[in-house]
């Protein structure tokens, strides 16, 4: 969703912020203040986005040059890059904004380094920087030299020929090779006379018929003709490094500016998402209340139709920390409980959130355990998982954290699930007082509210349309009546005996109710009157609804309740 950077810098930093978002409230509105230009320069941020696409991964190219292990073609890559920083620095400028004149002011000119790549290296070098082919022709006079003997040797030893010839008058003079005495003059022995000693000759070898000589410049020319093409090769690379170590200064220059570079490609991304979605930009708050008007998933709103998404207002104050929800499975519990911590995650790296509204604390810590997962390699089961992950929070939460629990206790018994999801409950309310979403299916523990923790019931609402379930998916005060969870089946089409057995046995369930004892306290101080509490329960209890399995259960609970008594 928030990743529409232009740089592979760009979508680095980007992940980076998501991973550790701020908790300093001056740095989080210095972000925000950026934010909010480039949205509201929609002209200059296309412009800058325009840019962005033509500049290469200039810190991986960077560090490449720092660690010596860069090639030529990476050099004209950070050639082609640093050339359109101006004109980037210009658009930023012309924002007339002190912020970002700031970092418009750290896009320092690398304009030598542009100049001397484009001097030295040809438009398209090869990959690797030993076999030759980098360098221009024109840069570097011995490279010349040797370029233009290994092109025109024959014509060079031609010349040389005619040359010799007219200088000794020796019409029958010739320049010959051969692999043992390598270049040589042949003179025929009637016209040696001819040679003196000024034309600096030296004997090679002799023939019946002929003498043969060499020169000291023809000798040069011989090395040079020999070795041209392996001396090209090895002088190409030490070019090159001296090119690379050049550059090499400035590598920590090029690094601040490819961070630069990295931050004006989040803020314009970050500014497009928040333009194009109607995104706010938050306030931030100390009185520890969090409150959203319209709030959305913006993942979730993405890939829906547009217009389709059911927005919630969500108002958690100082007093009522902790919030249990209860309702319907798909009824949108969970995507309430993640647009809170989106929209807590998404204001505090700077970015602005899908609301109309928003008014919310900075967070030091986001806990969440949502979804179920066995890690069956190291011989967790789902439940194991779900009490690591849930002790991670309650030992570590403080009072500017946020907790988002999804249906804890779920994996386990359901007596078990339901004392354990309590005591969570009760533990994070009294002890560590903090922000909590606390989602659950256990509708019995919504009496919680009553206790005075700071525990607020609110439910995803829907509705019985025709004998048919419709999710209003409004997250509203108050518990829900019902889970719902036999009309979800229903939707997934269960066959029809099935249906009409859970309804019996559930309304069975529900004539046994035994939400009124769970809450340890309120059994304690049930005062002893004419009718016992075991008592009171059996008047509650229709033996003819009860299946062998419920009343077994019953049972139990009933010997429970007469050993507490």
């Amino acid at each position: 969703l928030l990743d529409q950077t232009k740089t592979a810098m760009g979508s680095r930093l980007l992940k980076q912020w998501i991973e550790r978002p701020l908790i300093n409230q001056a740095q989080i509105e210095d972000r925000l203040d950026i934010v909010e230009i480039f949205t509201n320069y929609f002209i200059q941020r296309e412009s800058v986005k325009e840019i962005l696409k033509d500049i290469y991964d200039l810190e991986r190219l960077s560090s490449r040059i720092a660690f010596g292990n860069i090639n030529a073609r990476d050099l004209k890559w950070i050639s082609s890059s640093l050339k359109v920083l101006p004109e980037l620095k210009a658009q930023l400028i012309s924002l007339d904004e002190p912020l970002i004149n700031e970092l418009a002011n750290k896009l320092v000119d690398l304009s030598h380094i542009t100049e001397l790549i484009d001097q030295a290296i040809v438009d398209n070098p090869p990959l690797t920087v030993k076999e030759g082919g980098i360098i221009k022709d024109s840069f570097n006079e011995e490279l010349d030299e040797l370029r233009y003997i290994r092109n025109h040797g024959k014509q060079w030893l031609a010349k040389f020929e005619q040359k010799e010839r007219d200088k000794t008058g020796i019409k029958g003079l010739k320049v010959g090779y051969n692999r043992v005495f390598g270049y040589y003059i042949e003179v025929t022995k009637a016209n040696l006379s001819l040679v003196k000693d000024e034309f600096n000759y030296t004997r090679k070898q002799s023939l019946s018929n002929a003498e043969r000589f060499v020169t000291p410049e023809l000798k040069e020319m011989e090395s040079k003709l020999l070795s041209a093409q392996d001396k090209m090769v090895k002088l190409e690379y030490v070019l090159f490094t001296q090119i690379r170590d050049y550059i090499k200064k400035d590598v920590h220059t090029l690094q601040d500016v490819a961070k630069v570079i990295a931050r004006i490609d989040v803020y314009q991304s970050l500014a497009m998402i928040s333009s194009e979605n109607s995104y706010v930009r938050p306030i931030f708050n100390q009185s520890k209340t969090f409150n959203v008007v319209d709030g959305r998933h913006g993942v979730i709103e993405r890939v829906m139709a547009e217009g389709s998404y059911v927005s919630n207002d969500v108002m958690i104050d100082n007093n009522y920390p902790v919030l249990l929800i209860t309702g319907p499975n798909m009824g949108g519990k969970s995507t309430y409980m993640r647009q809170i911590a989106l929209i807590a995650l998404m204001g505090q790296i700077g970015c602005f959130v899908p609301c109309s509204e928003a008014n919310i604390p900075i967070f030091d810590q986001i806990f969440t355990r949502i979804g179920a997962s066995d890690d069956l390699i190291s011989g967790q089961s789902t439940f194991m998982v779900e009490m690591l992950e849930a002790n991670n929070a309650l030992r570590y939460a403080t009072e500017n954290s946020l907790i988002i629990f999804d249906e804890i206790g779920r994996g386990t018994a359901t007596f078990d699930g339901m004392a354990i999801a309590q005591a969570m409950i009760e533990y994070i309310a009294t002890s560590i007082k903090c922000i909590t979403l606390f989602s659950t299916h256990y509708h019995e523990l919504t009496f919680l509210e009553e206790k005075d923790l700071g525990i607020k019931n609110v439910h995803a609402s829907a509705s019985i349309e025709n004998d048919d379930l419709v999710f209003l998916y409004r997250i509203k005060s108050g518990r829900s009546n019902k889970s719902y969870g036999v009309n979800v089946a229903k939707l997934a089409k269960l066959p029809d005996a099935v249906l009409n057995r859970a309804n019996v046995l559930l309304e069975a369930l529900e004539e046994n109710n035994i939400e009124h004892h769970l809450s340890n306290d309120t059994l304690k101080q049930a005062p002893v009157a004419s009718m016992s509490v075991v008592e009171k329960y059996l008047d509650n209890i229709d033996p003819m609804a009860l299946s062998p399995i419920d009343a077994l259960s019953t049972l139990i609970e009933l010997k429970k309740l007469n050993e507490s008594r």
